[in-house]
């Protein structure tokens, strides 16, 4: 009876991890000669069509998707020489981006593709053996078919929620942003520094030859991931609510100038802060109020909110609303800003406005922008996913991506890192804004 539940305890969860591969609508990467300058860019040259599958060459080099993938389930078939060596790029940025580091272990995320019971890897770390997320999650060991026999495995990453399986069975099962990073074995540099990255191109790492790939597919599944299905207010699983419709319980008044900026108020400590946050208080309490539909509502004057936690990284969901010409924004660490405004309001033309909310305003460069106008009509909710990974920030809005893995930028310090641990705020810039579902994951 006990082998039998044990037994029934397994399928259920193969089962129910391997619903995650089925239903999808796959589309040829890789099925015949043409497909690979017709689907892929890199080091073409690298690899050869040897009866219907790739093959790597000596110094194959990187391949990558010409096209940039978001939430994706990735299945292909593969054979391993003795002691082959590969591996799949997962949201890989664009080759051409001098910014990242090329090797997709580094400047990516990369799963190991690997004849990892060859004598020469026996002193591997859990985290290089064949399906690991190189530097990050170790992958279940025993599954790969004997050398020179095809194997299949399918990848389903959604979100951050990373899934391999490999000949039916599921190898790797974890959320890439709750796992610490490791320092590679071979240098100093820090693995897996992409984990972050909303989108991008899915790559394979030619690191050996006489690899062989073959029937390659990918299946996009619908990114709406970063709406929360719960009601308001009430914290998805994993996330803690911030603001539960009822009272301002976690948040406090922005220190008034000069301490409103983080460096400033750090050396602040016993009677002088206490002095000061009751005064940011006194005038959060007169400007800031809840509705009677459960929502947080900021009357256009006083200064931003804040949060009683500092926070380092983390993910962070907020529902926003505001009237035509408003103008808002989150500061994170902070930091201005993820910029809230109206589209259509011609006078801030200048400023760029009508390239939409959700871009770093204060960047320079990278992130100043969002990638996409994903605003709702002003008078309608708009909501806010954003995850914060060391300096960098991805930012959803409306299930969009606006921002990918862009740092940001320090406006208070030019040239200095960004505070490693700091409170979020909600910004006061004059104009009347509503808040709800406000929710916070820490990540480590």
């Amino acid at each position: 009876m006990k082998l039998i539940l044990m037994l029934l305890a397994c399928a259920t969860f193969l089962g129910c991890s391997s619903t995650k591969f089925d239903g999808v609508d796959y589309k040829p990467l890789f099925v015949a000669e043409a497909d690979l300058n017709e689907n892929w860019i890199g080091n073409t040259k690298g690899y050869k069509v040897v009866d219907g599958a790739l093959v790597t060459q000596k110094k194959a080099g990187n391949i990558y998707t010409k096209e940039v993938y978001q939430d994706y389930v990735f299945k292909f078939e593969f054979a391993l020489p003795p002691g082959g060596n590969n591996g799949l790029g997962l949201r890989i940025a664009n080759p051409d981006n001098k910014a990242v580091f090329r090797d997709v272990a580094y400047g990516g995320v990369e799963l190991q593709i690997l004849d990892d019971t060859h004598p020469s890897y026996k002193k591997l770390k859990p985290w290089q053996f064949h399906g690991s997320a190189y530097g990050l999650a170790a992958a279940k060991k025993g599954f790969l078919k004997p050398v020179g026999e095809w194997n299949t495995q399918e990848v389903y990453l959604r979100g951050n929620h990373l899934v391999v399986r490999l000949n039916g069975e599921i190898i790797q099962d974890v959320n890439l942003s709750e796992v610490e990073t490791n320092q590679s074995p071979y240098n100093k540099k820090q693995l897996g520094a992409g984990r972050n990255r909303g989108a991008g191109h899915i790559a394979f790492a030619g690191h050996g030859e006489n690899v062989k790939l073959r029937n390659i597919h990918v299946a996009r599944l619908a990114d709406d991931y970063s709406i929360p299905q719960t009601k308001d207010n009430v914290a998805p699983e994993g996330f803690t609510a911030l603001f539960d419709g009822k009272s301002l319980d976690n948040w406090k008044g922005l220190l008034l100038k000069p301490h409103d900026k983080p460096h400033m108020r750090k050396g602040l400590s016993g009677d002088k802060l206490a002095e000061l946050q009751k005064k940011a208080d006194e005038s959060m309490n007169k400007h800031w109020s809840i509705t009677e539909n459960g929502e947080l509502f900021f009357d256009g004057a006083g200064f931003s909110l804040a949060t009683e936690k500092k926070y380092k990284n983390f993910e962070f969901h907020v529902s926003w609303k505001i009237e035509k010409n408003g103008d808002s924004g989150i500061y994170l660490r902070g930091l201005p800003q993820v910029q809230i405004w109206d589209p259509s309001n011609l006078k801030m033309r200048k400023h760029g406005n009508e390239k939409g909310s959700g871009g770093l305003w204060n960047n320079p460069d990278v992130g100043k922008f969002p990638l996409v106008v994903a605003d709702n009509p002003t008078g309608e909710w708009n909501h806010f996913f954003i995850r914060m990974i060391g300096n960098k920030v991805t930012i959803w809005l409306n299930g969009k991506l606006v921002v990918n893995d862009a740092p940001l930028a320090n406006l208070w310090e030019k040239g200095k890192p960004i505070p490693t641990m700091e409170q979020i705020e909600l910004q006061c810039h004059g104009d009347p804004v509503w808040f709800k579902n406000i929710y916070v994951k820490e990540l480590p």
